[in-house]
């Protein structure tokens, strides 16, 4: 694929770049707007909006009190789309989220089965510790991911557009939970790991938080320009070069090739998917970042949050301390050279 190939839909490369420079300015505003409400973390604010900017989901893993439901709340008014948030119990069962029908009677007495939609049907969806939900509970969200939209008493439901899953996760307490099936782990286009703040953010964190008065971000995008900027993502340029460096790293990571290091350490590797949503995320974060073509950097920075739930690591290699981590930043060093 050369790197005219993507100037799809009819659009010239001037066109292109004509709407590339709009989405420039109209991003640059994002990243101020919420850097007023969420201190450091770019790392994952960027990753998480270049995952919305993908048209994909996200899992976020973090302890409690990082601030992920308040990035959350950010995204959706600094990007104009609704959002809401479910906070996943052991007892939580699909109509919870999903909605169901009631009978329903009218003035004259008449009576038929009405659909109440359930908090799932918003644009942008916090599903809090997904993980402490039954995996009945896991199948319905993740099948509403997928295919967009959720049927219920034989009737079809389509999600509202753009549809966007932000899940978390706490590592830290696993006792009672029902891990998700590396199935479903793969319809998330990237897991974004949630540090502590650095210093100086923490500090900042403490001095503007106590007040009386907080920050608060404000809607910089709608949802008719986020959904023109997701679609030129999907027409920028990808050149030759790039597009080799996700095949290799792709294919890299998995065992069976004759890589000593791979055979040893992983048990299974990452599928097609991985290059689908290495593809669109680079485009994404050259974007976010102002450039209008993806470059190795972009393909480097994002392989981990791209590959790491997507690969398993054997027995043997987890007996010995290895990270999944540790097994993909030797792949990113190879394509680097």
């Amino acid at each position: 694929m050369g790197s005219n190939e993507n100037l799809d839909k009819g659009l010239s490369e001037k066109e292109i770049v004509k709407r590339a420079d709009k989405a420039l300015e109209q991003l640059a505003k994002v990243r101020t707007e919420v850097g007023q409400v969420i201190f450091g973390q770019e790392s994952v604010v960027e990753r998480t909006i270049v995952s919305v900017l993908s048209g994909g989901h996200v899992l976020l893993v973090g302890a409690p009190g990082l601030a992920k439901t308040k990035l959350v709340e950010t995204l959706g008014t600094v990007l104009g789309i609704t959002s809401s948030r479910i906070q996943f119990t052991p007892d939580l069962m699909p109509a919870d989220i999903l909605g169901s029908e009631i009978l329903d009677e009218d003035q004259k007495g008449n009576r038929k089965f009405k659909f109440i939609p359930g908090p799932i049907f918003t644009q942008l969806l916090m599903a809090d510790e997904i993980n402490r939900a039954s995996p009945r509970t896991q199948s319905a969200l993740l099948q509403a991911m997928q295919e967009h939209h959720v049927t219920v008493a034989g009737q079809r439901h389509d999600m509202p557009k753009p549809f966007h899953v932000l899940a978390t996760q706490n590592p830290l307490e696993q006792e009672g939970t029902y891990p998700l099936p590396e199935a479903q782990l793969d319809r998330f286009l990237m897991q974004v790991d949630v540090p502590y703040p650095s210093d100086e953010a923490e500090k900042r964190i403490l001095l503007e938080t106590t007040g009386r008065d907080e920050n608060t971000a404000q809607s910089v995008l709608d949802t008719k320009t986020l959904i023109g900027i997701q679609e030129l993502v999907r027409t920028m340029p990808v050149s030759d070069k790039v597009v080799n460096a996700i095949l290799d790293l792709v294919r890299s990571a998995r065992p069976g090739n004759g890589d000593e290091i791979v055979d040893n350490a992983v048990s299974w590797g990452p599928g097609p998917r991985a290059g689908q949503a290495m593809m669109l995320c680079a485009r994404a974060r050259a974007l976010y970042d102002g450039r209008l073509a993806p470059s190795i950097d972009d393909v480097a920075e994002l392989a981990q949050p791209v590959l790491q739930h997507r690969m398993a690591l054997s027995f043997t290699a987890r007996a010995e301390g290895t990270k999944v981590q540790d097994v993909i930043a030797t792949l990113v060093d190879r394509i680097k050279d």
